[in-house]
């Protein structure tokens, strides 16, 4: 009976010292809250802010784990500079060439974590159908339940600045700068 006891004592402190195994779970991107934005010198004489209005995807993240996923789509004829004329511009062949790739994505390799918090997510950016291996650094994070719907939910900011040259998007170069900041807001609702 002894032995009973001390084997039962040993199971029930071996389930209190094992780390808690949690899920991971799966937040679905809010469409009217997750806007990549992207700056650059306009012949020195401006940074030039525009943005994308359509984005889609998922975040995966696994807190106890610190590991994570991220998969995002942007519909790049959603670009939106402040002026048609220049929509236009941007989407044509020497820039975004929508026609042929109406889309841009973001896929993970790997999310790295700070404590329980993402910090920066490596994976491959893929614009104009040419892909290429990106670090977003994560500038801020937050997690909580979301005041209106009551669903569990993140947000977050993030950055990258990539040479535009490398996606054949080079025209105007240097004059129009090479270098472009891509900042993106997410919100997502865990599904």
């Amino acid at each position: 009976m002894t032995s009973l006891k001390a084997l039962i004592a040993s199971l029930a402190l071996a389930a209190v010292a094992a780390p808690a195994l949690a899920a991971p779970e799966t937040f679905k991107l809010d469409p009217n809250h997750s806007f990549p934005r992207f700056s650059y010198s306009h012949f020195g004489y401006s940074t030039q802010l525009s943005r994308f209005d359509k984005t889609s995807g998922t975040i995966t993240l696994d807190r106890a784990a610190k590991t994570g996923a991220v998969d995002i789509t942007i519909d790049t004829k959603s670009v939106s500079t402040g002026s048609s004329l220049f929509n236009e511009h941007i989407q044509a062949e020497d820039f975004l060439d929508t026609a042929r790739f109406p889309t841009a994505t973001f896929k993970s390799t790997k999310v790295v974590f700070d404590g329980d918090k993402p910090v920066a997510v490596d994976g491959t950016l893929t614009l104009k159908g040419v892909s290429k291996p990106v670090t977003l650094k994560v500038t801020s994070f937050h997690s909580m339940p979301h005041p209106m719907t009551k669903k569990d939910a993140i947000g977050a900011n993030a950055t990258v600045t990539v040479k535009r040259t490398d996606f054949n998007m080079g025209k105007y170069a240097p004059n129009v700068g090479d270098e472009v900041t891509i900042d993106i807001a997410v919100e997502a609702i865990k599904e």
